[in-house]
């Protein structure tokens, strides 16, 4: 249909058919009736440059490991080339001198081994970067390989604990001390090398909150955290707990050696190493479920972070705060701010974005403001949660 028009004054109105405005340069919203002034049309206003606050405050992070990182897996890949040797030794040695001592040590070896390696997984699994799918990205994969991890331990420990009660109960096995003597000495060793290769001479700087790497800051004025590759770190923690062990199992083969009619010395042995190595691995399990139930993480408290953002000028009130970790070091908030109707959103949304980084180290936040209302201190949805 084609158009009918009118011309009156200095001014056009027209009947226009709307797919006759669906063009490139439609960019004024469509009517089937309005006003055109008969001047030139103003050119469309340019983008205002955005100010570097939220999410638009840091460059693009590039791609691949950070340095730090980089670092971090080559550590790990030379420690676990280390441990799988020696835990092959382990078993050989654990065998030839039928010692369900020298076996247990290879058992935690092979958990060591297992987190090492679920580690330098998740090193490369988090450089894929976040999907439609994966949101948030494959950091979690770490979480997981730990649980994989302390999940085996306890299986393999589990079996060699009943294969020890079995001995104490018929005492039908003999102990061949001087390869016992031998592989735990050779054990120790390991540990040792083990240990100088994962130590970090000085915790590594940090470079902001978007890597797992990062490390919260600060809990609260005058109390900060350590930093460093927790992935190395939980290693050398866990090598240093196999040393003492390794250490133990070196006692007892010496006593066998030197006295075969304390035998028993082996699957006693056993039962005081596995039940440290469990108790060792609790506080890893701990960890873990508290972050497959997405709870608080334990160096930040709900208190602070919201004692932090009542403190923003502006903000009357905070609702729907929730915090939770993707890692042990990659923490997440999302909170509704509740603002007088005299702030500056703007500010407010940058200021608390700004203290939930560098205070409590929060590596994703997700803030919304709104306009407060009386109302809001009676609705049962933004009242604070109860204490556990």
């Amino acid at each position: 249909m084609e158009p009918s028009a009118t011309t009156g004054g200095s001014e056009t109105t027209r009947l226009v058919n709307p797919r006759d405005r669906g063009g490139a340069g439609g960019g004024l919203r469509l009517k089937s009736l309005f006003t055109e002034p008969s001047e030139a049309l103003p050119e469309e206003p340019k983008p205002v440059e955005m100010s570097f606050h939220h999410c638009h405050r840091d460059p693009q992070p590039q791609p691949g490991l950070t340095p730090e990182r980089l670092q971090a897996q080559r550590q790990l890949c030379a420690a676990c080339a280390v441990c799988c040797i020696f835990m092959a030794g382990e078993v050989v040695g654990g065998y030839l001198a039928h010692s369900l001592a020298i076996m247990t040590d290879a058992a935690h070896l092979l958990a060591d081994v297992g987190s090492m390696m679920g580690s330098l997984f998740s090193l490369w699994l988090s450089t894929r970067p976040a999907t439609r799918t994966m949101t948030f990205g494959w950091h979690r994969s770490e979480t997981l390989g730990a649980l994989a991890s302390v999940v085996s331990l306890w299986m393999v420990t589990g079996i060699l604990l009943y294969l020890a009660f079995i001995r104490l109960l018929h005492s039908d096995y003999h102990i061949e001390g001087g390869a016992m003597l031998l592989t735990a000495s050779i054990a120790v060793c390991a540990n040792l090398l083990m240990a100088f290769v994962l130590h970090q001479a000085g915790p590594p700087h940090s470079h902001g909150s978007r890597g797992a790497e990062y490390a919260p800051l600060e809990e609260g004025p005058g109390e900060t955290l350590p930093l460093g590759n927790t992935s190395v770190r939980a290693a050398f923690v866990h090598v240093l707990g196999d040393l003492l062990q390794s250490l133990g199992v070196l006692a007892a083969s010496v006593l066998i050696y030197f006295k075969p009619q304390y035998k028993a010395a082996d699957p006693i042995s056993t039962f005081l190493f596995s039940i440290c190595a469990l108790g060792s691995t609790a506080p890893t399990l701990r960890d873990v479920l508290r972050v497959l139930m997405e709870g608080t993480p334990r160096s930040v408290g709900f208190e602070s972070v919201r004692d932090s953002l009542l403190s923003v000028p502006g903000v009357r009130a905070t609702h729907e705060l929730h915090l939770w970790s993707l890692t042990l070091t990659y923490h997440v908030a999302s909170a509704h701010l509740a603002i007088d109707s005299t702030a500056d959103p703007e500010a407010v949304l940058a200021e608390a974005t700004s203290r939930l980084h560098s205070r409590f180290g929060f590596s994703s936040c997700t803030l919304q403001v709104e306009q407060y209302q009386p109302e809001m201190a009676q609705c049962l949805r933004c009242r604070e949660p109860p204490q556990a």
